[in-house]
């Protein structure tokens, strides 16, 4: 049989772990690797995440069966209108990663059009951490990875199989969305809210200036509520771009929200503002726990602990016995108690079951989820 090829276009965090699902399910696979930055082939070679460090788009796309862009969407735009003009082979299956699908999808005709295959792809999972360095086989592991046919027909539906198949390695749950209804929904549940964070977080900056303390209260709830708004601003400029339509209707929309809620405090309409937060209360708690979707779900961990030195080695030391890792660690400053609350943050549910039941059994620290 003849052996295959796939080309990565993009080697960070995704792209990387990426090439880790098709090595792990196509062991035969050689994956060859093009981004601009050297250092970043040069550091997935010496891992073993790619077989090959690529040339040029223009070498290395005619030897590919599946091409994959990892980058932002306006890149992979123009890098699309290169390929459509390559002799590539005649099965070559080509795919994206981006945020945002319908200007993708529709850049993709002049692939279509030429008779090369296209899918739209969306993984939706992440991390912390960023680079081809930071890339893990299992990073999309039970997380939706959305897919984009170009049309609903026979063919297309054949397409989205067997890119299925090349990503079956990555365990993820695939879900076959149309470009729109992508755009649509992730920009209610994904975009729509870095925009508020962004904008929440920047309203402190001038206040407080006028109020210092505000930034050690800013430590507790106020930065969980925004952490998203540390996301990349290159990423989130190009996202919104591609997304403007539907990001205008939507924020058209808050700011009639933001106008009704001005009204009510206004007329002092008690039952207007109780009716606006029991509607959120009951919506919220309706949502499934920690199930990856629309936004990263952050897996934390808080453990009740005594204030003495060595406390945070005590705790990360028993975790570390047990081979658990910690992604990021926090001690909480704005507390009612007299013992301190660590704040542990894990990559997934797994890693956070078995650190609760391992500080349990080695410990008499109060363990608990919020």
């Amino acid at each position: 049989m003849e052996k295959k090829h796939v080309l990565i276009v993009g080697l960070g965090l995704i792209g990387g772990s990426i090439a880790l699902g098709i090595k792990k399910q196509h062991p035969t696979t050689e994956i060859i690797g093009l981004d601009v930055q050297k250092e970043s082939l040069i550091l997935g070679k010496n891992l073993g995440i790619i077989d090959t460090i690529g040339k040029t788009l223009q070498i290395e796309a005619p030897k590919a069966d599946l091409i994959i862009f990892c980058c932002p969407v306006k890149q992979t735009e123009v890098l699309i209108q290169e390929l459509a003009n390559l002799p590539l082979k005649e099965d070559v299956l080509v795919t994206d990663t981006g945020s945002t699908k319908s200007s993708i999808v529709e850049t993709a005709n002049l692939l279509t059009r030429v008779g090369i295959r296209f899918v739209g792809g969306h993984p939706m999972a992440g991390s912390h951490k960023s680079g081809v360095i930071a890339a893990k086989v299992d990073l999309f592991e039970n997380a939706y990875y959305l897919m984009t046919p170009v049309e609903d027909s026979t063919e297309s539906q054949a397409n989205v199989v067997e890119l299925q198949s090349w990503l079956k390695g990555t365990n993820a749950k695939f879900m076959v969305l149309s470009p729109q209804e992508h755009d649509e929904i992730t920009g209610m549940l994904s975009h729509l809210p870095h925009i508020i964070a962004a904008a929440l977080v920047n309203e402190t900056t001038g206040f407080t200036v006028e109020h210092p303390q505000a930034k050690r209260l800013a430590a507790g709830g106020f930065r969980d509520m925004t952490r998203i708004a540390s996301s990349d601003p290159v990423m989130w400029t190009d996202i919104l771009l591609t997304n403007k339509a539907v990001l205008l209707d939507l924020l058209a929309s808050w700011k009639q929200s933001v106008t009704d809620m001005m009204g009510y405090l206004e007329e002092q309409d008690s039952s207007a503002i109780y009716h606006f937060f029991d509607e959120a209360k009951e919506t919220r708690d309706a949502m499934p726990v920690h199930k990856d979707g629309a936004l990263p779900a952050f897996f934390d961990l808080f453990v009740d602990i005594p204030d003495y030195p060595g406390i945070i080695s005590e705790v990360t030391g028993y975790l570390a016995e047990d081979l658990i890792s910690v992604i990021n660690i926090k001690i909480l400053e704005t507390r009612e108690d007299i013992n301190g609350i660590l704040q542990l943050t894990f990559q997934n549910q797994g890693d956070l079951d078995r650190a609760k039941e391992c500080l349990k059994n080695k410990s008499s620290y109060r363990c608990y989820e919020k």
